[in-house]
């Protein structure tokens, strides 16, 4: 996995916007204005997602690619070493991240999500 096609995938999501609310290397991927993934791009090997708080020690304990999120809240957030990290786990992880910010939405809003 490499940055771009990261970028790609996020961006694929329904509604997803990117921007850099923190600094200028910091992109963050948002749903409804609410951050599902951030990456630095000037340390692209971590990139951090959403994660329900039982399932991130799960993760950790299962990858040695997955680990607590620097700069995050460690409960919530994992960061991923994106280039040792399987594709197609790093895909369901930023589905995940992405569904996790949505069923924590308004239900009018979940809705038009299918949540």
């Amino acid at each position: 996995m490499n940055i771009e096609d990261a970028r790609i995938y996020c961006l694929s999501k329904m509604n997803a916007t990117e921007d850099f609310p923190f600094d200028e290397t910091t992109l963050a991927f948002r749903v409804e204005n609410k951050i599902f993934a951030i990456v630095d791009l000037v340390n692209t090997k971590w990139f951090c997602v959403k994660c329900n708080a039982d399932y991130a020690i799960e993760l950790r304990d299962r990858y040695p690619q997955i680990q607590p999120a620097w700069h995050m809240n460690k409960r919530y957030w994992n960061q991923l070493d994106i280039a040792a990290l399987d594709d197609d786990l790093f895909f369901s992880l930023v589905d995940h991240s992405y569904e996790e910010v949505i069923r924590k939405l308004p239900k009018k809003t979940r809705i038009k999500y299918g949540l």
